[in-house]
């Protein structure tokens, strides 16, 4: 039987320029938006099946691609060298950039007529999940969620900035993000309508079924409880 899901590549009018977003909409045809931030592998394979996840579960998702200036809809796998290639073009991005992108990315998802009127969200995975945080703060978003975002701990200042509801999924195995960092998260966010859960098992990029640190139980009760929250605070 064909997916109820249908996705597509859409063109975003930024205001630095057009860029690519792979866009997929849920059996109903609309609902609330869910604007989804990729790992530093772009808009690949996983994060595709990853937004028609979202879609088959009632969300029009909308993931650009944050790469657009430097090389267009690439997509990388999970080896070394690709790991390598996605830190240097994470590492060459443009801060005020990454901000200018998601509010035309945000403005264009709002725009669709499946969405409009609607409540909207972010979430994203390690790269993705800073950007879920960054719109949480500077953004009008309705929630986010970010899962094992690398740099969050460096970016606490923004945290005073934040009006939406967030959730923060971290792995107690993650050497790039020691525990220490996710306490110094939960302390910034205290007095928040925030969630931060750590999963005993997982180490970073545990959601990710292409990649050797998958865990699924603790993928499955991320993706449980992210699909509560964004429930509660989008429908």
């Amino acid at each position: 039987m064909a997916t109820p899901v249908k996705t597509s590549w859409t063109t975003i009018a930024g205001s630095a320029g057009s860029f690519d977003a792979y866009l997929a909409l849920p059996p109903a045809g609309s609902g609330p938006g869910l604007l989804l931030y990729q790992e530093i592998f772009g808009v690949n394979e996983h994060i595709r099946s990853v937004a028609e996840q979202f879609a088959l579960e009632g969300f029009v998702v909308l993931a650009p691609d944050v790469f657009w200036q430097q090389q267009p809809r690439i997509e990388l796998g999970y080896s070394a060298e690709d790991v390598q290639r996605g830190r240097a073009l994470a590492g060459a991005i443009d801060p005020a950039g990454l901000q200018r992108d998601m509010l035309d990315a945000l403005a264009a998802l709002r725009a669709l007529p499946q969405v409009k009127g609607r409540r909207v969200g972010a979430c994203g995975y390690c790269m993705g999940g800073r950007l879920a945080y960054n719109a949480a703060a500077l953004s009008d978003v309705d929630a986010a969620v970010a899962y094992y975002g690398g740099g969050i701990q460096g970016q606490l200042e923004l945290a005073a900035r934040i009006r939406c509801p967030t959730m923060f999924h971290y792995g107690a195995l993650d050497a790039n993000i020691p525990l220490a960092a996710v306490d110094a998260v939960r302390a910034a966010l205290r007095g928040k309508d925030a969630q931060v859960h750590v999963y005993e098992h997982a180490d970073h990029g545990f959601n990710c079924w292409a990649r050797g640190s998958y865990h699924a139980a603790s993928a499955a009760m991320a993706h449980g409880r992210t699909l509560q929250f964004l429930a509660q605070h989008l429908f």
